[in-house]
């Protein structure tokens, strides 16, 4: 399954709930699904409240559907729940770091960052998004991409505030890991252990 490409605040309003990560938009004019029915009194059955909590995840880090399996797979193998290691993991991408250091107004936005090279870990050029930063690197921009004006926007109007696990510089534009994330760090309001549930029996 490719990455989501339309209309960003249909799926927040299908989700219902903000998606920080994907866009700044909220569905407060119409929170209620889109559709002729989406007014309509909502059933959730136990699979569906599942698909939904995965859904918020893929949507709000930007990652397919095989990114985000592998990236289960992964937390399976750790010690530590696996909700929450899914949850820290993803919290853990270069994109979304980007992201939550204000150097950016969404992972999208983030990801082009990276991509088209604007973006150092530890004083190195680092273009795949889903690079995992860990405790004790610093995210920074190159030298020619410090004035940029989506940075210099984001900056001044950060989306969230800053994770615990960050220490952000402002003046500088750099951001310093200094702990891995934690529960409290993730901005998407998502119940964990239906994820594991929606995955474990499918792997």
């Amino acid at each position: 399954m490719a990455r989501y490409t339309g209309p960003r605040l249909r799926i927040v309003r299908r989700l219902g709930t903000d998606l920080p990560g994907l866009t700044r938009k909220i569905a407060d004019r119409r929170p209620y699904p889109p559709g002729e029915h989406g007014q309509g009194r909502q059933r959730f059955s136990e699979f569906k409240k599942q698909l939904y909590a995965k859904q918020k995840l893929r949507y709000n880090y930007g990652v397919n559907e095989q990114q985000l399996r592998n990236l289960f797979v992964e937390a399976q193998r750790s010690r530590e729940p696996a909700g929450l290691m899914l949850l820290r993991l993803l919290e853990q991408r270069l994109d979304n770091v980007v992201f939550r250091s204000g150097l950016a107004p969404t992972i999208p936005a983030a990801r082009q960052l990276v991509v088209h090279g604007h973006i150092q870990v530890d004083g190195n050029k680092v273009d795949r998004p889903s690079y995992r930063v860990k405790p004790g690197s610093q995210i920074s921009l190159r030298e020619k991409s410090r004035n940029l004006t989506i940075v210099e926007e984001s900056i001044a109007n950060p989306a969230l505030r800053y994770p615990t696990y960050l220490t952000v510089d402002e003046n500088a534009k750099t951001a310093t890991m200094d702990q891995l994330p934690g529960r409290e760090d993730v901005p998407v309001q998502v119940d964990e252990t239906l994820v594991v549930e929606y995955y474990s029996p499918r792997l």
